[in-house]
């Protein structure tokens, strides 16, 4: 962006259903969501997923592209637009935006060296101990933090801050939109190819009766409900900045519920295809191990860092199974990653009024500095750990919490709506209303729930000191520090948008 107020924008919806696709798709479609299923139901869990992404995931989806779109801001500037008292709820969105982005790219580093073990499975026969020990050099938290640095994570990690600020630095539509409409089918040719592999190995049956054989008392554990919104929210990059910060970008004249539409049910096509795949190479590992898939089923760092080279090493033609799988997590990161800094980036323009490259650099270079200090560490695994879970739960779902109740209660619900419904191909009303009405609700439930789960038993055995420090108070940190953000003056920036005041007024 210039200096004068015209804002960037996608060259049309093709571009931004490709990077909003891309924000969507990311680890949690690939190792979360598989075991989620899997701990939850089986078969069974389709039924409260599906009613979570209709009357929670796509409801929401749809407040965050009418904020974006009618107020042409990043979070902070469209919430200050919304209303004068809503600023902090974008600043909050942005520090939230500030953690995912310095611990994600770490993990997106790890992928991408991975895809290179897998060329001579580097990890041996013991990538457990390979991961923990020889790749991550993983100290003791119970002996302090420890900030001595490790070669092979810290190398990786500078390299792909480098790639990303290079794409975020040439643009929403050169850099963005043209990373995404290049990885995002590369992306799904190349998971394509390793699920039709994973199908024939031996014992593939064996895995996907495993994930889809449903178990029907499960529907009536409110749990699993709970872990059905949970998947949808946290999957679909709704609540945080990330598609109001898109929805800024489109043009005036665009379907924004097609749009919509399209990115939630791409997004969960793509979770399932990855259940397919994962749990077809988990029914191989079970097999050959002589072992049921629950003994070897594992969600997270553990599926792709343990079981993944584990199966690689056994499978046949596992050194190409390997590549596609961690090119893919890499590729599904990285958009994923690029659409973390951009919130902070187009926060940071709004309120400098500075142009993008200057922008990049404020943003990237500090935020790399502590990436590299935090994770390149010997202590990065712990601290990866507390920041995503604290981060998650009392940042995304807090700040989503939190805004949603000022939103309803503002009485400019219907206004969001009828600018929905301008120019959008499916029309809203009274049904959206009472679903984002309801996602309220269900929101303040997660975050009771594990709040007192998290203070009563405290997190993954960590000392009481790291999680109150790392986790409690990173979580509060962000508040205070949002509050302050929005109590600075703006740099030559309209407040209003006078359009959008014009037909209040009318």
């Amino acid at each position: 962006m210039t200096q004068s107020s015209k804002r960037e924008t996608f060259s049309g919806s093709r571009a931004f259903i490709f990077a909003a696709i891309g924000s969507a798709v990311g680890l949690g479609n690939i190792w979360r969501f598989p075991y989620t299923t899997y701990e939850n139901g089986g078969g069974a869990f389709i039924i409260p997923y599906l009613i979570a992404l209709l009357t929670a995931g796509i409801p929401f989806l749809f407040l965050d592209y009418a904020i974006g779109h009618r107020h042409r801001g990043g979070a902070p500037l469209s919430y200050r637009r919304f209303s004068r008292h809503f600023e902090t709820f974008g600043w909050w969105q942005v520090m939230v935006n500030v953690i995912i982005g310095i611990y994600y790219a770490v993990v997106l580093g790890w992928a991408a060296s991975y895809t290179y073990f897998s060329l001579n499975t580097a990890w041996g026969d013991k990538p457990i101990d390979f991961f923990l020990h020889d790749f991550l050099q993983m100290g003791d938290i119970a002996q302090g933090v420890s900030f001595e640095f490790v070669g092979m994570v810290v190398g990786p990690l500078i390299a792909v801050w480098l790639v990303a600020l290079g794409v975020l630095a040439l643009g929403v539509q050169k850099g963005i939109a043209k990373l995404s409409t290049v990885l995002m089918p590369v992306l799904l040719v190349m998971f394509v190819v390793l699920v039709a592999s994973s199908l024939f190995l031996p014992g593939a049956a064996k895995g996907l009766d495993a994930l889809f054989t449903p178990n029907w008392s499960k529907l009536s554990d409110p749990s699993v409900w709970i872990a059905a919104y949970g998947q949808i929210f946290f999957s679909l990059s709704i609540g945080f900045g990330i598609m109001v910060t898109y929805a800024s970008y489109l043009k005036k004249e665009s379907d924004l519920t097609g749009n919509g539409l399209v990115v939630g049910f791409a997004n969960s096509s793509f979770e399932l295809l990855a259940g397919i795949g994962v749990f077809a190479a988990l029914g191989f590992m079970a097999t050959a191990s002589g072992q049921e898939v629950g003994e070897v089923a594992k969600g997270g760092i553990g599926l792709a860092f343990f079981a993944f080279p584990t199966i690689i090493n056994a499978a046949p033609f596992g050194k190409v199974l390997g590549v596609l799988f961690f090119a893919s997590l890499t590729f599904a990161a990285l958009t994923s990653f690029i659409s973390v800094i951009e919130v902070i980036i187009s926060a940071i323009q709004d309120k400098l009024r500075v142009r993008r490259a200057k922008a990049t650099f404020l943003v990237g270079v500090p935020m790399m500095l502590i990436s590299t200090v935090l994770f390149g560490t010997t202590t990065g695994l712990p601290m990866l750990d507390v920041l995503d879970k604290f981060v998650n739960y009392f940042g995304i779902v807090a700040v989503a919490f939190v805004s949603l109740v000022a939103i309803v209660t503002n009485e400019k619900l219907g206004l969001l709506g009828k600018h929905l419904n301008e120019t959008s191909s499916f029309k809203v009303g009274f049904l959206w209303r009472l679903c984002t009405v309801l996602t309220t609700g269900i929101l303040a439930f997660m975050l009771l729930s594990e709040g007192a789960k998290v203070f009563t038993e405290g997190y993954e055995g960590y000392p009481s000191w790291f999680v109150n420090t790392f986790g409690w108070g990173m979580a509060a940190s962000l508040v205070v520090i949002s509050f302050l953000i929005s109590r600075l003056k703006w740099k030559h920036e309209e407040l209003f948008n006078p359009e959008e005041q014009a037909k209040e007024e009318q």
